[in-house]
């Protein structure tokens, strides 16, 4: 069986070809395997169905032409026209294929007519509900101008300025003598102690002491 799959093969393609280009070409169709296709292209060569050449360590196997009439050169430029005009035809049909199939691309990702039924109900509702509250909204009598705005913004202003100069005075010495030198932040610091005993009998001890 495996010869004659080879045979008819070979003059179909009347092509060279080795084994492995034949054994890669037909087992996917005829599940052959390689050890099978080498014995059996030997088998022909042997029998004189087909050609064998050698070309170093590799073997080239073809039909014998002596089966095939003689052609003519016009056969020749006939077949190679023909060959031509084949190839055009196939390219024209292989462009129009890749246009199918970004077309085919295109709608299998697209929305189909139902889903986008279904969307359309779905704007139409949403914009009613935003019309509805657009209305109410330019129907609403405290609205506020841009004056009023702008007077709320300076009183914010104001207050949070009033708010940080509190602030930093409740913060004490430490922050409000944070930009003085050493010398001068010790004797703000003394000045400071003396402030805080003011008005202590030693305080006032010591003042009558100065005085004397």
């Amino acid at each position: 069986m495996t010869p004659g799959i080879l045979l008819r093969y070979l003059q179909e393609q009347n092509r060279p070809y080795s084994a492995q280009d034949v054994f890669g070409n037909l087992q996917r169709e005829h599940g052959l395997g390689k050890a099978a296709v080498v014995k059996a292209l030997e088998q022909l060569a042997q029998q004189g169905r087909i050609r064998e050449k050698t070309y170093g360590k590799q073997k080239i196997y073809f039909a014998d032409q002596d089966q095939f009439d003689t052609v003519s050169d016009a056969d020749l430029h006939g077949l190679d026209a023909k060959i031509a005009a084949l190839t055009a035809k196939v390219q024209s049909l292989q462009q129009s294929c890749r246009h199918m199939e970004a077309e085919l691309k295109e709608l299998t990702s697209a929305l189909t007519t139902p889903e986008m039924q279904r969307e359309i109900q779905e704007l139409r509702k949403e914009c009613a509900c935003y019309t509805e509250r657009l209305k109410n909204i330019k129907a609403a009598t405290n609205h506020v101008t841009p004056e009023e705005k702008e007077k709320v913004y300076s009183e914010r202003q104001k207050y949070c300025k009033e708010w940080r100069k509190r602030k930093r005075m409740q913060a004490g010495p430490s922050i409000a003598t944070a930009h003085l030198k050493p010398g001068a932040l010790f004797v703000r610091q003394q000045s400071c102690v003396m402030q805080s005993l003011k008005g202590t009998p030693r305080a006032r001890s010591s003042s009558l002491k100065k005085l004397g």
